[in-house]
């Protein structure tokens, strides 16, 4: 085990009081001690992703942001709607870690074959409250990292790249051939694309500007619909006609769109029917709701025939399914195409008193596609 460690380091905590207060604070907390099968990682870099400020804000009103306390002690509140507090009863009154994942140098390591392995390496640990100074974690939920890889080429290696693959191997499993991918132009939908155009998987990309469209397009996307487009649907249809998608990601949630994808799904296979059935096509067509960039109700018109379901997707849930096997697999190759196809890219880094700072939660926290926002806990 590695000495001169400190006894303690910062560790961000989100707080939601019953008076429906939010608080936010970096607080001291013990540096741990690797059991036999852990390592302990000096947190360097680790991502904000939606998944993170779901936790980390609670739903409070960000137009409500206070800063107190002192630049490098941040203590910043913000206002959750009564309902809201109702709703979150059972994280109320308890200070929560926040950070889904993240990367650094093991300093310290426990006892066995597998930990010891670690030590003075460079890992991607996925297991929550990362945004520290220090994590201890199992060596089950670390990835070694390749020679010369960095922190911030690491931070990101598993939730945006296990869900992309994630969706792909749904799709095997379901027995469907193409997807649909919504908010395609972020760092998950550029790597899903890359995926894609590797693997020879059609793709339906569907973006919401005319930049996301071109970003895409100078990526090597052969299909690419800008949901703000006039020809959206007509776009889309001709997409999906092109691909045979009859799966599809969807990131935004609320609104028409997941019912508008069924709708394009069903008129593309209305069209290769050689008989009329009452009940629509036989194909099962599936949306799967993975995001909420938009927090409005889903609404469906419900047009697409009978052969259709939509439902949530979540990593977690999927990882257990599909087994320690497959898992390691797709670790595997996230490892091995991790500065190519699984490249992430960041608009920048912010320390952990920054990223409490009223300033810079007004930028990250606005979930633009394609602007992923690094801590750097170290710093």
């Amino acid at each position: 085990m590695t000495t001169n460690l400190p006894n303690t380091g910062l560790q961000l905590r989100s707080l939601l009081k019953e008076s429906g207060e939010l608080e936010l604070s970096l607080v001291e907390v013990p540096v741990p001690v690797p059991g036999p099968d852990q390592v302990l990682i000096r947190v360097e870099a680790t991502p904000i992703n939606p998944s993170d400020l779901g936790l980390l804000f609670a739903a409070a009103d960000l137009g409500t942001v206070r800063q107190a306390g002192t630049a490098s002690r941040p203590v910043t509140t913000a206002s959750v709607a009564p309902g809201v507090v109702k709703a979150l009863a059972a994280r109320v009154g308890r200070s929560l870690p926040v950070g889904n994942e993240g990367a650094g140098v093991v300093v310290a390591a426990g006892s066995s074959p597998a930990a010891q392995a670690m030590l003075g390496k460079m890992v991607a640990g996925f297991g929550g409250e990362m945004y520290a100074q220090y994590r201890c974690l199992p060596v089950t939920q670390c990835l070694q990292l390749p020679e010369g890889t960095t922190a911030a080429e690491g931070a990101s290696c598993f939730v945006n790249p296990l869900t992309a693959l994630g969706m792909v191997e749904t799709m095997r499993r379901d027995g469907h051939k193409a997807l649909v991918h919504t908010a395609a132009a972020s760092n998950l939908g550029q790597m899903l694309n890359r995926i894609c155009l590797k693997d020879g998987i059609g793709l339906v990309n569907v973006v919401r500007s005319a930049a996301q469209e071109q970003l895409l397009r100078e990526q090597g996307a052969q299909h690419v619909c800008n949901s703000t487009a006039p020809t959206f649907l007509q776009d889309l249809d001709a997409a999906i006609a092109a691909t045979g998608a009859t799966i599809a990601f969807d990131a935004i949630g609320g609104g028409p769109l997941a019912g508008q994808i069924l709708t394009c799904m069903e008129m593309v296979l209305s069209r290769q029917a050689t008989g009329y059935s009452i009940y629509g096509s036989t194909v099962q067509k599936q949306v799967y709701i993975y995001g909420s960039l938009d927090p409005s109700p889903t609404t469906l018109k419900r047009n697409f025939g009978a052969a259709w379901s939509v439902s949530s997707w979540l990593l977690p849930p999927f990882l257990q399914r599909a087994g320690a096997e497959t898992t390691q697999r797709l670790q595997a190759r996230v490892a091995a195409e991790l500065k190519t196809t699984f490249a992430s890219h960041y608009t920048g880094a912010v320390s952990l008193a920054e990223a409490l700072h009223a300033d810079v939660i007004a930028v990250y926290a606005k979930r633009a596609t394609g602007a992923k926002y690094l801590i750097t806990p170290q710093k």
